[in-house]
This record gives C-alpha cells, sequence and structure tokens, in this order.
C-alpha cells in the first residue's frame, strides 16, 4: 500500500508540474489565430530589416540616398504589403505546436542586432509556410512573394559577393561593346580617349535582375495570376529591359568625362531608377493584365 500511494503521489506531482505548460501552450493556440501569427512575424521581421537596411544606406550616402532609393520604396514596400495581407486574409485555423516552435526560433533570429539576419528568418519561415503550413491559396501566394522579397535583400547580395568580378566584367563588355572601346577587366575606356571609367557593384544589372524578378512574382501573385507559357515572355521583357537600360546609360556615361559627371550623380541615378521602375512595373502589370483588369 505504502509503495503504491508514492507512486500516485509522484505521479501526480508530476501532472501539477506539466500541467501549467500545457495550459499554457494550449491557451496561446486558441487565443490567436494562425494567420495572425504568421502576418505579426512577418511584419516584425521586414520592418526590422528594412529599418536596418535604410540606416546602412543613410550612414554610407546620406539622406538624399535613402530617400531616393525608389526600388526600395516602391517594389520592396508593395511586396512587403502584399505578402502580409495575403497571409493575413487566408484561412482562420488554429495555431500549432510546430508553429510556436518555428515563432521562437524566428524570434530569436529577429532580435539579433543584425538586420540582414531578419531576411535569413523570413525566408525560413515562408519555406515553413510552403511545405508545411500552406493551407489555403492566400496563404501560399503570400509566402511566395515574402519568399522572393528576401532575395534582393539579402540572397542576391550573397551572390554577388562571391561572383561580383565575371558580373561587372560582363556590364562592362556590353558597355564597350555599344562605346565601340577597349575593356580591362571591369574598366571601359572612355569614347573620346580620355581615360577609363570603372563599372562599380553599384552600377551593376544584377541587383535590377532581382528587383524585376521580385516585382513581377509581386504583382502576378497579388492577382491571382494563373501561370501560362507567354509569362515567359513577359518576365524576360522585364529582365532584358533593365539590363538593356543599364548597359546603355553606362555607354552613355562613357562617352567622356563631361557625359560622366552629368550623368554619374544622384539625380541622374533617380531618373535611372525611374525608367527601370517604370520598365518593371509595365511588363509585370501587362503579365497580369487580365486578372486584374477583370477586377476593375
Amino acid at each position: 500500500m505504502t509503495a503504491t500511494t508514492n507512486e500516485l503521489t509522484t505521479t501526480a506531482t508530476a501532472d501539477e508540474l506539466t500541467a501549467p505548460r500545457r495550459g499554457l501552450v494550449s491557451a496561446v493556440e486558441h487565443s490567436l489565430p494562425r494567420k495572425e501569427l504568421f502576418a505579426g512575424l512577418y511584419v516584425v521581421a521586414c520592418a526590422n530589416g528594412l529599418v536596418g537596411r535604410s540606416i546602412q544606406t543613410f550612414n554610407l550616402e546620406g539622406l538624399t540616398g535613402a530617400i531616393l532609393g525608389l526600388e526600395l520604396n516602391v517594389i520592396v514596400l508593395f511586396a512587403w504589403f502584399a505578402g502580409v495581407y495575403l497571409i493575413a486574409s487566408s484561412n482562420r485555423d488554429e495555431i500549432r505546436t510546430s508553429d510556436l516552435v518555428v515563432a521562437l526560433a524566428f524570434l530569436g533570429l529577429v532580435i539579433l542586432p543584425i538586420y540582414a539576419v531578419s531576411w535569413a528568418a523570413v525566408t525560413g519561415l515562408s519555406l515553413y509556410i510552403l511545405f508545411f503550413a500552406n493551407d489555403g491559396a492566400a496563404r501560399r501566394r503570400g509566402a511566395l512573394i515574402l519568399l522572393v522579397l528576401s532575395v534582393p535583400m539579402l540572397w542576391s547580395r550573397l551572390v554577388f559577393q562571391f561572383f561580383a568580378r565575371p558580373l561587372l566584367e560582363l556590364d562592362a563588355a556590353m558597355s564597350a561593346w555599344l562605346l565601340g572601346t577597349e575593356r580591362i577587366g571591369n574598366m571601359v575606356r572612355f569614347a573620346d580617349n580620355s581615360g577609363y571609367m570603372v563599372i562599380t557593384p553599384a552600377c551593376a544589372s544584377w541587383a535590377n535582375i532581382t528587383y524585376a524578378f521580385l516585382c513581377w512574382v509581386a504583382v502576378t501573385q497579388w492577382a491571382n495570376h494563373r501561370w501560362r507559357p507567354i509569362d515567359l515572355l513577359w518576365s524576360s521583357l522585364a529582365v532584358v529591359s533593365v539590363v538593356a537600360g543599364n548597359v546603355t546609360r553606362i555607354a552613355v556615361t562613357g562617352l567622356s568625362h563631361g557625359h560622366f559627371e552629368a550623368i554619374h550623380n544622384k539625380w541622374g541615378e533617380t531618373v535611372e531608377s525611374t525608367i527601370f521602375l517604370s520598365l518593371i512595373i509595365g511588363f509585370s502589370l501587362i503579365g497580369a493584365r487580365r486578372e486584374l483588369f477583370s477586377r476593375a
């Protein structure tokens, strides 16, 4: 009888210790819809990543450079809004225990004072939703947009660090071909033979390509566009147009030192960004025109 009583007492004590934990998890799972948990996590991480990048841009380029980043202010912010909106408007199902584990790991990355890590967290959460929490088309579409958003914010920059030299040399080769001058690495000789200009990472076409891809995905997923073979044409035109525009700008800049000084400045970059933005958005809207115009 004594041994049995002790066993019952031990079991009861263990149950009392684990009951509050189970009760807390259960309360969280039932108090907050799954869609609101995911949307809130994305808002926190993207805000942290964007603020961190804006501070870095301000430190490097000043207030003008931070304000005139049109690709950040338009394409990135729209993708952020569209992704979070679709996540928040998805199915109202209950949170699962695995969601809480992912959320804790996610917040552990976001609280680190390194803004790039926030985009790594966005990537991980998007992959988790796409593979393990993909209930409802709206949630999948939102997660896809936010996954692609992390590409220009983080992953394309890492890729560029490894392949910067061949990418810059490719831009230089195309620009030198248009100018009809020689090239040495990523340096292109001015058309008036007054010297060489250097193609820097800020002038590379690579960043424009990733923003074109992001805009295409954000617009088509927002419109719930169904893929068709013709989409390869419109998406390719969006990419080719920004590459051609960037190479042409470099070539015009390389006509002489005078052209270089007139174009290679903040306002010249603003005009360039506006042209690229118009091309990217234009081809993306054409690709999703059927769904967008049918809503109107």
